[in-house]
């Protein structure tokens, strides 16, 4: 009998591939976030939709430190954060209830979602009046940011509605006296956004400690911000952060580049 061959769907072969960059790119973010100093101990997460019509999110395994996050050992997992396929690691279902609120919606907008209990994040979320219009960098989010009220640490089903009524139609959002989220169409996208609020906390709080906040009118912020947006959309074919982080990535490389097994 003649032995044929068995050929993969050269079909799969696109979706697979871009699963593969995804992985990178996401396991890059986490080592990033590292980088940065805006870990809390093993807890946060960043997660992204993966290419294709099945609702399967990446996410990082539960109880590894982020620089030791891999494009391998990401966990895939449903919409109510169940492991999809085989993996050797747990995931943090309860952890996975904020970001499974926000992929649920306007999924072209939100594929990435990355949330964060960084010090500057927490502390501007303890404030009554949150970010404000202070610094170049903070009017990006003057008409692009929400507050959602603490509802104690996220363990509940029934609050993904109330996140998502909350968020509407932005892209970013502060978990009052919790911390910072943001949302982006790719890994880049998300991280710049993710970058930027992060460092306009910092900002805010070092400007408060120093003397008197200089707060912009709204009509200055709302116009500092429509140009912020306009600078990133047309600063590379690629999408949004695109240039950021690939020369974020190649810092990565240099630093240490098992991220990408």
């Amino acid at each position: 009998m003649a032995f044929v061959e068995q050929r993969a769907d050269p079909t799969t072969f696109p979706l697979q591939d871009a699963e593969r960059a995804l992985r990178v790119q996401l396991a890059a973010a986490y080592r990033l976030v590292d980088h940065f100093g805006w870990c809390e101990l093993i807890y946060g997460h960043l997660t992204a939709r993966i290419p294709g019509d099945a609702p399967h999110f990446l996410i990082n395994p539960y109880g590894l430190n982020y620089d030791e996050v891999t494009a391998s050992n990401l966990v895939k997992v449903d919409l109510d954060g169940n492991t999809v396929g085989e993996s050797n690691h747990p995931v943090n279902k309860a952890g996975f209830i904020i970001h499974s609120a926000v992929h649920m919606a306007h999924s072209d907008r939100h594929h990435v979602v990355m949330h964060t209990h960084t010090r500057a994040g927490m502390a501007i979320a303890a404030l009554k009046d949150g970010l404000l219009p202070v610094s170049m960098i903070s009017t990006g989010f003057h008409a692009d940011l929400a507050y959602h009220d603490f509802e104690g640490p996220s363990l509940y089903l029934d609050e993904r509605g109330r996140l998502l009524d909350t968020l509407g139609d932005k892209r970013a959002m502060i978990l009052r006296n919790h911390g910072l989220l943001v949302t982006g169409r790719t890994v880049p996208e998300a991280f710049l956004r993710l970058y930027r609020l992060e460092r306009a906390c910092q900002i805010q709080l070092d400007a408060a400690a120093a003397g008197t906040l200089n707060v912009m009118p709204p009509d200055l912020a709302a116009k500092s911000g429509r140009d912020m947006d306009t600078f990133s959309e047309l600063e590379s074919d690629e999408g949004v952060g695109a240039l950021e982080f690939a020369a974020l990535m190649r810092k990565m490389d240099r630093i240490d580049d098992s991220y990408r097994s």
